[in-house]
């Protein structure tokens, strides 16, 4: 089954005296990149999580958004004062250098503040990080399959349009080879026309660069070569996704073969018919090029 590269998970929970939220969410990347943001008074809890995180994904940029605070009454909630005045004092100057600068930030929240360690003391970390760290591994992995079943829910939606795409481009493949096959009779008549042209003027020629030309002129009017190996590549296509995730980078190298079969097509035509025929394949060709971005 494919994946796609693109997923959102959310979840909450509460063990050792703390709650936590957490959101899991990616986008397309070229490789597998983990963008975690853990509070850094949780000891080895990131290590943890990253180890868990490349077993279950294979690409795309994945970012963890984590939460933490005691798990008390909001009423029991305390300011630590000094370090408020701090960090207002430093948005001040940030936002002062900005303008300085001639850039415009957006306005910083009140939640934003509070997020900063230390301003709450009920999140400052007293506690047992260890038995908070195991706790959240332990809770990770249901937030992780979440997050790979809507990959997987998406991917599926991926492979009906994946596989559409591809039975098109089989279909103009073959409009392609029927067209070829009935212009053999114009095709042989134009390259006896230009044999007769080119033997006018052979005289005093030398005999193997009037046999380069005579070959050039065949090559140039058959586009079975173009034909077979569109034909090839859609059979590999259909083939990769059957495999399943991860195909995304073998996807994308094939898309760029097909586009080069098309636009080798669509140059060897001479004829209105088979052009129309290779401009269609190369739109849906880029179409799908455009999905294959988004499969792991």
């Amino acid at each position: 089954m494919l994946q796609s590269m693109t997923g959102f998970a959310g979840g909450k929970g509460e063990a050792e005296g703390y709650s936590w939220a957490w959101e899991l969410r990616s986008v397309n990347s070229k490789g597998l990149d983990l963008r975690f943001r853990v509070p850094d008074w949780i000891e080895g809890l990131e290590p943890q999580l990253r180890a868990l995180s490349s077993k279950a994904v294979a690409r795309g940029s994945m970012t963890l958004s984590l939460r933490v605070q005691r798990a008390e009454d909001v009423a029991n909630l305390s300011l630590n004062t000094p370090t408020l005045d701090a960090v207002l004092s430093a948005l001040a100057e940030v936002e002062k250098r900005a303008m300085d600068q001639g850039h415009t930030l957006s306005p910083s929240k009140a939640t934003d503040v509070l997020a900063v360690r230390g301003v709450l003391d009920s999140s400052s970390g007293d506690g047992d990080s260890a038995a908070l760290a195991k706790a959240l591994v332990k809770a990770y992995p249901a937030l992780l399959d979440s997050f790979v079943e809507m990959r997987k829910a998406e991917g599926a939606a991926l492979e009906i349009v994946l596989l559409d795409q591809i039975a098109e481009i089989e279909t103009l493949t073959g409009q392609a080879a029927e067209i070829a096959e009935g212009r053999k009779g114009e095709v042989a008549a134009n390259l006896r026309a230009n044999l007769a042209r080119v033997l006018e003027n052979a005289d005093g020629a030398d005999q193997d660069r009037v046999a380069q030309e005579l070959a050039m002129l065949a090559v140039k009017s058959d586009v079975t070569e173009e034909i077979d190996r569109l034909k090839a590549h859609v059979d590999a296509a259909r083939d990769l996704i059957k495999q399943g995730s991860p195909i995304g980078r073998k996807l994308d190298f094939l898309m760029q073969e097909f586009n080069r079969e098309a636009n080798t097509l669509c140059s060897k035509a001479q004829n209105v018919e088979l052009t129309r025929v290779g401009l269609d394949l190369k739109a849906v060709i880029d179409q799908m090029r455009e999905q294959v971005q988004n499969v792991e």
